[in-house]
C-alpha cells in the first residue's frame, strides 16, 4: 500500500479550529515536512492550490502558497518522493500547465505529475474575474477532459491541434518532451468526477469516511473500480485520512475533542455558503460531503484517532479495502505527526514491512 502525505501547502492544514496547531505556510515548513516524508519511506507528497480562504477567526486558508512554484523547490532538495502540484484549470491554460510540468519533471528527474481541480469554489475565481459562470458547475468535466487531452498531447507528441468546445490549439508546440510518464490525479467523487477520473486520471481520490472506520469506505472505492472496468483504463483509488495520534488513545482522543470544542464556525459556514454556489444540485459532492457532520471542522476527512497501535491497526485495515491503491495522509500537526508516524506507527503496520526493513527507514 502506498503511503503519501498532503502537505499544508494553506495555513492551519486541514482543521478549522482554533485550539488546533495554529501555523501559516512557508517554503522550509513543507520542505522539512516533506524530507522528513522521505526519510520515512513515504512514497508521495501532493500540495493542494487554493485561491481565497474561509475567513473566521483562525483566517482559514487565507495564507497559502502556489502549488507548482512549491514542488519545483521541493524537487531540487528531494531525491526519491514523488511529487505532485495542483493545477487550477480556469486560471492556467493546459500548454502553459504542461510546460510547467515538463519543467518540474526536468528538475526532480522524472518524480513530477498534476493533480487537476475543476474549480468549485465560486470565489476563488471570481475576484480575478475569470468565472466562467454557473454553466461551469454542470460542463466542467467536459473542460477537463479537454484540459488533460491537450497535455496529454503535448507530452506524448510534442505538438497539439485539439480542437473542441473549449480549447483551440493552433499547431501548438512543447519541447523537450518529459524524461517519465506525468500521472494524472484527481478527486472526483460525484458520478461524473468519477467517469471523467476513469477516462482520463491515473489515480483518483475518495474520501475516508467517519471516525475509526476506515472500511466504511468500501462503496466509493468499488464505484471507482467499476468506472475503470468500463472505461477499460486503469485509474486506482486513492483515500484520504488524518491522523491523530499520542502514546494512549485517550490521549489522542482528548486532543480531538479540544480540536472540536475550538472549532472555527464563521470558517465553515462560509465553506457551507460556497458549497450552495449552484441552485441546481449540480455541483460536486465532495463539496457538500466535506460540510456536513459528524465534523465539518476537518473538512470530514476520514479520521483516526488513537495510540500507536490503535493507529497502526487501523492503517492495516485501509490496506484490506478491495481496489484501494494506497493512503493520502494529513496530521493534526505535519511536523511532529510525521515523526509519530516514521517512528512509532508505521514500524507497527503489516503493510509496511518492506519500509521497515529498508536503508531509507534505518537512516531515518
Amino acid at each position: 500500500m502506498d503511503i503519501g502525505v498532503f502537505i499544508p501547502i494553506a495555513n492551519n492544514g486541514w482543521i478549522m479550529s482554533a485550539t488546533s496547531p495554529q501555523y501559516r505556510p512557508t517554503f522550509d515548513l513543507n520542505k522539512e515536512i516533506t524530507q522528513k516524508a522521505e526519510r520515512y519511506g513515504l512514497d508521495f507528497a501532493l500540495s493542494m492550490i487554493k485561491l481565497h480562504g474561509f475567513g473566521g477567526q483562525t483566517e482559514f486558508w487565507d495564507y497559502a502558497l502556489e502549488s507548482f512554484t512549491l514542488m519545483a523547490g521541493l524537487a531540487a532538495v528531494t531525491e526519491r518522493i514523488k511529487l505532485y502540484a495542483s493545477v487550477p484549470v480556469l486560471a492556467v491554460p493546459p500548454p502553459i500547465a504542461a510546460r510547467m510540468a515538463v519543467t518540474i519533471d526536468s528538475i526532480s528527474h522524472g518524480r513530477f505529475g498534476i493533480n487537476i481541480v475543476s474549480g468549485w469554489q465560486k470565489a476563488e475565481y471570481d475576484q480575478m474575474s475569470i468565472w466562467p459562470g454557473q454553466e461551469h458547475f454542470l460542463r466542467r468535466y467536459d473542460y477537463c477532459a479537454e484540459y488533460v487531452t491537450i497535455m496529454k498531447e503535448l507530452w506524448e507528441t510534442g505538438r497539439s491541434d485539439f480542437k473542441g468546445k473549449f480549447f483551440t490549439m493552433n499547431d501548438c508546440r512543447l519541447l523537450p518532451k518529459p524524461t517519465a510518464p506525468i500521472d494524472i490525479i484527481c478527486a472526483g467523487q460525484s458520478q461524473a468526477g468519477v467517469d471523467f477520473a476513469a477516462a482520463h486520471a491515473d489515480y483518483n481520490f475518495c474520501f475516508g469516511m467517519g471516525l475509526n472506520e476506515p472500511l466504511k469506505c468500501q462503496e466509493a472505492v468499488q464505484r471507482n473500480v467499476d468506472a475503470s472496468v468500463r472505461s477499460g483504463r486503469r485509474c486506482e483509488a486513492l483515500l484520504l485520512f488524518m491522523i491523530i495520534a499520542d502514546e494512549t488513545d485517550e490521549a489522542a482522543l482528548a486532543k480531538w475533542e479540544r480540536y472540536k470544542q475550538g472549532a472555527d464556525l464563521d470558517a465553515i459556514a462560509w465553506m457551507n455558503h460556497q458549497g450552495e454556489a449552484d441552485p441546481r444540485g449540480a455541483l460536486d459532492v465532495s463539496a457538500i460531503y466535506m460540510s456536513r457532520p459528524p465534523s465539518a471542522m476537518n473538512l470530514n476527512i476520514g479520521t483516526l484517532v488513537g495510540s500507536y497501535a490503535t493507529v497502526a491497526r487501523l492503517m492495516d485495515e485501509i490496506a484490506e479495502v478491495k481496489g484501494a491503491a494506497g493512503v493520502m495522509l494529513t496530521f493534526d500537526d505535519f511536523l511532529v505527526g510525521l515523526d509519530q508516524f516514521g517512528r512509532h506507527i508505521q514500524p507497527l503496520m503489516k503493510t509496511r514491512a518492506h519500509v521497515r526493513g529498508s536503508d531509507v527507514a534505518a537512516t531515518a
